[in-house]
This record gives C-alpha cells, sequence and structure tokens, in this order.
C-alpha cells in the first residue's frame, strides 16, 4: 500500500467517534440517519399474535383499549390508526386519552377524530408537518411526546355499536439514558362552544356598524382554545367551524395572554390570517407544513370549514401561565360552532381539564340563534 494512502487510513481511524444523538434529537430527516443514536426503537401495535391477519381489535361500546403502555423514559414518535366502523360520527364518538408517568388525568384528551384536525365527524386527506390524514382513512400524528416513567393511550368507543376494527401502530423510542429533568410533556386538549354566544343576533352583515365600531381590547368573552399553568410553549391549534349564520365567519382576532396578562401580547387582525390565509381564504382549500385550510365550505347557515396553525418555527413560551383565544366574529359579534383542539408542552403537573362535553352535545348541528340565515326556533 502506499505511503500516503496508509497515513490516509490512520488519521481517518484515529478520529473521535461521534457521539450518539440524544433520545430526543429528531434532526434533520436526510443528516440523522447517518449518526448513531441511544435509543431501541418499539412499536405498539394491533398485530394478530397468532401470527394470522386478523391484524385489528373491535371496541364495544362502553369499552376502553389500551394501544401503549410502557416504562420510560422514551418518546413517541408516531401514531397511526385506521378505523372501521359503520356508525356516523364514530369519529367525534371515540376519545383518544394519554397518561404520562403514571398520573391520574390525562395529559391529552380529545375526540380522536379532532385531535387529527378532523372536527366535524367526517374524513378529509390533507398533510402538515405534525399531523395527516391519508388514504384511505389513515390518521397520522408525528408530534414528538417524550415521557420519563411510563406513557399509557387509551381509546374510548363512546358511541352506540360496536368498531368492527381498530388498527394501530404507535411507534416510540426506549432511551438508554434519562431525559433532562426540563423536558416538557406533550399535552393536546379539546374544547368547543356550540353555539358560540354572539353579543347580537341584531345585525345584518359582517360589516354592520353596530358591529365594526365595537371594541374588544381584552379579549373578552373570546373562544378559548386552552389555558395552562406553569412552564411551557404553546404548539398550535387545529379547529373546525360549523355555521349557524350566514356570510363568512371569521373576522375575529386571535389574542394570546402570557404570564397573567390582561391584554394580549400577541394580537391578530383576522381569523383567516391567523391560520395565515387571506381573504376568506379564497374560496380555496390547501394544507401546507404548518398553515392550512383543509377544508373551506361555503359562507352561509350550515357551512363548515377546517383549518390548522403550528407553531413549531417558533412555539409560544410561557414561564407562569398561558390562555390562547380567538375571537367569533369582530369583537365576538357571531354565534357559529367551534370545535377545537390545541396543542402544547409543559412540565407536569398540568391544570385541569375542562369536562369533555357529553357524546351527543359533541356531534355538529344547526342551532337557532338570530342573526342572518339563522334556522327559526
Amino acid at each position: 500500500m502506499p505511503k500516503a494512502a496508509l497515513l490516509s487510513l490512520l488519521s481517518i481511524s484515529s478520529l473521535p467517534v461521534a457521539a450518539a444523538q440524544s433520545c430526543l434529537d429528531m434532526g434533520s430527516p436526510l443528516t440523522a440517519v447517518t449518526q448513531p443514536h441511544d435509543y431501541t426503537l418499539k412499536r405498539s401495535s394491533s398485530y394478530d399474535r397468532s401470527g394470522g391477519n386478523a391484524d385489528a381489535r373491535p371496541v364495544a361500546p362502553g369499552e376502553t383499549l389500551t394501544v401503549l403502555d410502557d416504562s420510560g423514559p422514551g418518546a413517541v414518535t408516531h401514531v397511526w390508526f385506521t378505523i372501521a366502523s359503520s356508525e356516523e360520527f364514530h369519529l367525534k364518538k371515540l376519545v383518544l386519552r394519554i397518561f404520562w408517568d403514571g398520573e391520574s388525568t390525562p395529559s391529552v384528551e380529545t375526540p380522536i377524530g379532532d385531535f387529527f384536525g378532523l372536527g366535524l365527524g367526517e374524513y378529509f386527506l390533507y398533510q402538515s408537518m405534525p399531523l395527516s390524514v391519508a388514504p384511505d382513512k389513515a390518521l397520522n400524528s408525528f408530534f414528538l411526546m417524550p415521557f420519563q416513567k411510563h406513557a399509557r393511550m387509551t381509546v374510548t368507543n363512546e358511541g352506540q355499536q360496536e368498531v368492527d376494527a381498530l388498527y394501530f401502530n404507535i411507534d416510540y423510542r426506549a432511551c438508554f439514558k434519562p431525559l433532562p429533568v426540563d423536558t416538557l410533556y406533550f399535552h393536546a386538549q379539546y374544547r368547543q362552544a356550540a353555539p358560540n354566544r354572539g353579543w347580537t343576533g341584531d345585525w345584518k352583515n359582517n360589516g354592520d356598524p353596530k358591529v365594526d365600531n365595537r371594541s374588544n381590547l381584552a379579549g373578552e368573552d373570546n373562544y378559548v382554545w386552552m389555558e395552562a399553568t406553569g412552564r411551557g410553549q404553546f404548539a398550535g391549534v387545529s379547529m373546525s367551524v360549523f355555521q349557524n349564520q350566514d356570510y363568512w365567519w371569521g373576522e375575529g382576532d386571535d389574542m394570546f395572554f402570557v404570564d397573567g396578562e390582561k391584554r394580549p401580547s400577541i394580537n391578530g387582525t383576522g381569523s383567516e390570517d391567523y391560520f395565515l390565509g387571506a381573504w376568506d381564504f379564497g374560496s380555496h382549500s390547501f394544507s401546507y407544513p404548518l398553515f392550512g385550510a383543509h377544508i373551506v365550505g361555503e359562507e352561509r347557515a350550515g357551512g363548515h370549514t377546517s383549518v390548522y396553525r403550528f407553531h413549531l418555527d417558533s412555539p409560544i413560551t410561557f414561564s407562569k401561565s398561558f390562555k390562547a383565544t380567538i375571537e367569533h366574529g369582530h369583537a365576538n359579534h357571531r354565534s357559529d360552532n367551534f370545535y377545537s383542539v390545541a396543542y402544547w408542552y409543559q412540565g407536569e403537573p398540568h391544570a385541569a381539564f375542562p369536562v369533555l362535553p357529553a357524546v351527543t352535545d359533541r356531534l355538529p348541528r344547526l342551532y337557532a340563534t338570530g342573526g342572518p340565515g339563522s334556522v327559526s326556533k
């Protein structure tokens, strides 16, 4: 071997071995696979334990199925479900819950459809960075969900019919080392207003002077996406709207209250603006990695829309408390139905969640609210 080649090999072999990437380091997909990692990948799935092809689980009415139950330290990296059920609105009737480190109340509690951005109980295809729905009826989450001691994930059937087949694959990392003590935990909270309580039913259109001239500087009566106490950061929201009134459902500003603020330090300019569209979304659906309106309906009573916005590029941080809200119409004059899931990370313990509405109350329907296009009582 030539002397130069030998010296080259010796120099390469003497280079320090690359340190293993942290168990929580997602890295760039194109570079992460070149580095060693300090975890073992595991999966909890519905596969047929007999070796046959019955790779799903039935879920009877009232039954709770545990889809993940394992010790930490670890991190869930991917959640996939697909559901075979003939029951209408089963996406609103199945409830997803996740418990970290043996906690008694869940850090995630939401109808399964709403968690995946399908807040109206119907399937629509779209793709974002953390959530997507693929053909056919494949529900995917790529939110990173770390846990120090234990993770438990369940699905409860609150419907009237048996789910014929619930398929699931939950991919997670079993970490070689304990997670950093300041690791924040994933949370997701469902809320709804069916309907929102608009302050007036006596208006002709969204530009009515009695509406446009009303002030709302402190977010009074805004729709609340979530409230939290402790230290954390807001990661985003998905929301579905079922209109009880005619015309554009928006004109409402997003308002974020950090660490007990009386007035929001982050204040937006309109509903479609917060979800990074413009001009009522131009009546076009769209879905991008961090924002989208994957359902854009007609601007009339009975119309429906679904939207999402993720702050993964720059999460909204808080040290003591946080409140994320949006107006329902300018200064809250409209009375449409909102269904939402907020996603955030924080240290435990978390504040109590609102009681999950009864299953019949979660189903989208028209309400008599007054205002243009409202149904009669």
